[in-house]
């Protein structure tokens, strides 16, 4: 997976050829001793308390610190078995569908836990106590998990990552969006841009915690449109230049906001699958993830 450690900025050129190689070389210098200094600050695990060792985790992740959870934690809360990519059964071999699933085909969820057996409350807490910490680890298991299937040719890798937006009101109120963070870490980690522009929400929906199934998909029906002002639309006459995107949230329940933008991106023939950093399953497959 890529990682990029510093780019050229267009001004660059203006302090001439011969500073570039000095500018590049004080980036990379900059990069380093942050990262020495991020090393040695306290770091415990958010679950067990205790210090995290790096243990060699930048050999999976080049130039990246394990924080938040420690790798005891990390690997005890991560799927333990293969699981379907439509409704998170567990499958006794890696494949894209259960039986049931195969017959259906739905949009493939990507995550590295299960919401309720695995970091839910910590997925939780970005959104609702703005606690952060965990949403570097969560979003490098999510990517190595995603790169894992795309070798695996389970999945293809997409043209872009699109965060699921919030309305205006909503940010405004929040100030931040998390499926926005996400993605733009998985954008870094992946190498693959994200546009946060091509669908905004276009309805004030009330929030989807607490509510049952019908009630989810009546709240986000039509809630999203296609931005046909944004400039490449414009150009291809409202044409979309995407044949293929991934959908970035935090936690896949229902299904019905992935499911209400999935269908909406098909209408104008476009394929897309959905990345979060927690799955949650149906109450019957709880026990056994």
């Amino acid at each position: 997976m890529a990682n990029k450690c510093f780019n050229y900025n267009e001004n660059d050129k203006d302090v001439g050829l011969s500073s570039i190689p000095l500018l590049a070389k004080m980036r990379q210098l900059l990069h380093h001793f942050s990262f020495e200094l991020r090393c040695s600050l306290p770091n415990r695990c958010l679950l067990c308390q205790q210090r995290i060792e790096q243990q060699g985790y930048q050999q999976t992740f080049p130039r990246r610190m394990l924080t938040g959870i420690c790798q005891t934690c990390l690997v005890s809360g991560l799927y333990q078995t293969e699981v379907c990519l439509g409704c998170a059964k567990p499958l006794t071999r890696l494949q894209e569908y259960c039986g049931q699933c195969m017959a259906r085909l739905p949009i493939k969820v990507i995550a590295p836990c299960s919401y309720h057996q695995g970091f839910g409350h910590l997925v939780s807490a970005i959104k609702y106590q703005r606690q952060m910490a965990a949403l570097n680890v969560l979003s490098e298991q999510l990517a190595y998990r995603i790169q894992q299937l795309a070798n695996y040719g389970l999945i293809d890798l997409p043209q872009v990552i699109i965060p699921v937006p919030l309305h205006a009101n909503r940010l405004a109120l929040r100030g931040f969006n998390q499926a926005w963070l996400i993605a733009r870490q998985l954008s870094n980690l992946l190498d693959i841009p994200m546009d946060d522009q091509f669908i905004f929400r276009c309805q004030d929906t009330t929030p989807q915690a607490g509510l049952d199934g019908k009630q989810r998909r009546d709240n986000c029906h039509q809630a999203f449109a296609l931005n046909v002002f944004q400039s490449p639309l414009k150009a291809l006459g409202a044409h979309s230049p995407y044949q293929h995107v991934a959908i970035v949230d935090d936690v896949v329940t229902t299904g019905t906001t992935v499911n209400e933008m999935a269908l909406l991106l098909r209408q104008h023939h476009i394929a897309s699958q959905a990345w979060c950093l927690a799955r949650a399953e149906a109450p019957e497959l709880r026990e056994r993830v």
